[in-house]
């Protein structure tokens, strides 16, 4: 199920038309609340959320579905009129999984729900890593530090799961965006540094293992 927050019902009508038609199911809401009473009947798969919304905007709402445990994790992919340079990076900072802006093709709109719905599904493979206090299950999805398990957002956990299966090398920051978010960006972003000293504090005692190396990008030395 993905669920669409909207206020143009022109627009609302016609991406969960598109949606259903190629076999995905769809909800719309004009507003944060509609999706809110939504949420509380069935979790969506993926939300696509506008930012220029009457009342409370989709950045707001993006905001507290990432400090709610039960969607912390949830896909989301930005739709908005807002296309500017600044605009994607405060979209992606915010905790956004992807972000298309207006005018989109509906069947770019399609590829890229399918494509984030595929990254979002249960990940193959036995990945297991353990280094010092510090414990990921990949398939499981499970994050441990000294045994205690720790909560990570989805973005957040596929960075872990990242700089581990690399562990040992130095990764751009450019590399990271490209691998985690699936974005390429020409410039100065901060999407990756708020996401490094996020994901250290909730690590705690093991978030130094996630080194910086001036000038390079970031780290975990060789697993032992």
């Amino acid at each position: 199920m993905i669920y669409l927050v909207e206020d143009e019902a022109n627009i609302r009508e016609l991406v969960v038309y598109t949606l259903q038609s190629t076999g995905l199911e769809a909800r719309g809401f004009a507003d944060g609340a509609g999706f809110r009473q939504a949420l509380r009947e069935q979790m969506p798969d993926l939300v696509l959320l506008d930012i220029m919304l009457p009342g409370e905007d989709g950045l707001a709402i993006l905001k507290q579905l990432r400090a709610s445990g039960s969607t912390a994790r949830l896909p989301v992919m930005m739709l908005t009129a807002k296309g500017t340079e600044y605009d994607k990076v405060l979209g992606l900072d915010s905790g956004a999984d992807d972000y298309l802006p207006k005018p989109f093709g509906m069947m770019e709109l399609v590829a890229r729900v399918k494509s984030l719905l595929r990254r979002a599904g249960p990940v193959a493979g036995t990945e297991e890593y353990k280094t010092g206090g510090l414990f990921v299950s990949v398939p499981r999805h499970i994050v441990t530090v000294n045994g205690a398990e720790v909560a990570l957002t989805r973005k957040e956990f596929d960075l872990l799961a990242f700089l581990l299966k690399n562990a040992g090398l130095v990764l751009t920051r450019d590399r990271i965006l490209s691998a985690v978010w699936e974005y390429d960006f020409e410039g100065e972003t901060r999407t990756v540094d708020t996401h490094i000293l996020t994901l250290r504090g909730k690590l705690g005692a093991c978030g130094n293992l996630i080194q910086t190396v001036r000038g390079l990008g970031y780290k975990i030395g060789e697993l032992k």
